[in-house]
């Protein structure tokens, strides 16, 4: 690409919204993206333009999402479970299993042009999960990675009771990135005893507030996480996106 890089992120705190909504809203933004890059493509590169890039905070309403790679059965309700629940089930395009968002859960979702910083998708999900493990050190949490799992754990060197924090999983095309991460901050973790989180059977669930014994500050905890993926992509974010519709 020739064309001058665009560091700057338009953010967008949409507050509590139905994925569906969620979903449909990244999914624009991500064509919006991919098809300037299509033009650009046809022009010279003194006529080609900026791509945008987005970063969309929110939560949802209970809902399980499995990723294209999934397997049905680790969901453990059926439609009059997911009823009860009032919890809602979608098929989407992300890679991964499946997992939960609800309240109480911080959802990032990083519309970019990676050709704007960097074209290496497992360098992208390390950075995604770096600014989780430097928000958590900011709460005096020691959290990490463990080999071959995407994610945030917690006891990820001596593994006595590792436990997944934060859920990472993305679609990219043409180096636009849409889903995120799914870091659990206030939430209610009985609702991961319906599914086998991301496929794995033998690794438990935990939460900022169980881990603290406290509620937390959800526009807190999303101000750290902001500014760390800010530092770690060398972005500079420009305020909210004037009109999400």
């Amino acid at each position: 690409m020739n064309i001058k890089l665009n560091k700057k992120v338009f953010f967008q705190n949409l507050g509590k919204i139905d994925y569906k909504e969620a979903w449909d809203y990244q999914e624009k933004l991500f064509r919006k993206i991919i098809a300037v890059k299509l033009e650009n493509r046809d022009l010279q590169e003194d006529q080609q333009k900026e791509t945008s890039n987005y970063l969309l905070f929110c939560e949802h309403p209970h809902v399980y999402t499995l990723g294209k790679s999934g397997n049905e059965e680790n969901l453990l309700l059926n439609e009059e479970g997911l009823k009860q629940k009032e919890a809602t089930y979608y098929k989407i395009n992300r890679g991964g299993d499946i997992t939960y968002h609800g309240p109480g859960q911080l959802v990032g979702y990083p519309v970019i042009d990676l050709d704007n910083f960097f074209t290496d998708i497992h360098r992208y999900l390390r950075y995604l999960e770096e600014a989780i493990i430097l928000t958590l050190k900011d709460y005096g949490i020691e959290a990490g990675r463990i080999e071959g799992l995407t994610g945030v754990w917690l006891d990820h060197i001596e593994k006595r009771n590792p436990r997944k924090i934060c859920a990472i999983g993305v679609k990219t095309s043409r180096w636009v990135t849409m889903h995120g991460f799914a870091f659990n901050v206030n939430a209610n973790l009985d609702y991961f005893n319906n599914i086998i989180p991301c496929g794995i059977t033998n690794k438990a669930v935990t939460s900022l507030d169980n881990e603290l014994n406290k509620s937390m500050d959800m526009d807190e905890v999303a101000s750290k996480i902001k500014g760390h993926l800010a530092d770690i992509f060398g972005f500079e974010v420009i305020g909210e996106i004037p009109n999400k519709k």
